[in-house]
């Protein structure tokens, strides 16, 4: 049975059969059966919850984010349970993890439509999410990798972005930090938005005074001094 699986795959998807569960290898290869691309490149970013590749289409270039299996789906059941956005989820590992890779894109497509400087999201199915890629030739480095030539400048788009976030998407990050927030061509672009919660959530407010306080404290070693509890006023305030 194996072997007649590995016989019908497509060759530029064989090489990845020893990184995915079989599983995820068929949900990679039904979302490329969609048009959506036509095979995953080089690693991004391998990490614990998921693994983010590039890929192409034609001559575009997007991103493909694939959540791994072994991820800590209690963890995130956990997480989830509050938001009365996921209210009746199943304490079922699977489901689990497929919603959390609808959160994300549930949540990347209200901040896009609410035009919060975010990856435009293309199409999920089960825990596979595809993405707009941000960058050129290579893709955009985190903030943590790359200080922005103007912090002054930099921080005022970046805040202004998570005032729009909260005030119009009426969403908050809940896991920002210089590792979630790419510098594109000198301009902030938020990513990793699977943590991100509605403002219904019980301690939304707190998890902005934390997204706010840890950027503050990331500008403040560039030599911007803010009070992060200022700035979370002037987010909240309307």
């Amino acid at each position: 049975m194996a072997e007649q699986k590995e016989a019908t795959r497509p060759e530029r998807f064989k090489a990845f059969s020893h990184v995915f569960d079989e599983g995820t290898l068929r949900a990679v290869f039904k979302v490329a059966s969609t048009g959506q691309f036509e095979a995953l490149l080089s690693p991004i970013k391998i990490g614990k919850e998921a693994n983010l590749f590039t890929a192409k289409k034609g001559e575009d270039w997007r991103c493909v984010k694939v959540y791994r299996i072994a991820s800590n789906f209690k963890k995130m059941f956990e997480y989830m349970a509050p938001d009365p956005r996921y209210a009746g989820l199943k304490r079922n590992k699977m489901s689990i993890i497929n919603t959390w890779a609808i959160k994300e894109y549930r949540n990347l497509l209200r901040a896009r439509e609410n035009e919060v400087r975010v990856p435009t999201p293309y199409y999920v199915f089960k825990n596979v999410l595809v993405m707009e890629f941000i960058g050129h030739n290579e893709p955009s480095p985190q903030l943590n990798n790359k200080a922005p030539e103007d912090p002054e400048a930099f921080y005022e788009m970046l805040i202004s972005n998570i005032r729009t976030l909260y005030q119009k998407a009426r969403l908050v990050h809940a896991d920002l930090s210089q590792f979630n927030v790419l510098n594109y061509d000198e301009k902030p672009v938020i990513i990793d938005f699977s943590h991100a919660i509605d403002l219904r959530y019980p301690n939304a407010t707190q998890m902005l005074e934390r997204d706010i306080r840890i950027m503050c404290d990331y500008f403040r070693k560039l030599g911007l001094k803010k009070d992060y509890k200022e700035e979370v006023g002037k987010v909240i305030a309307k």
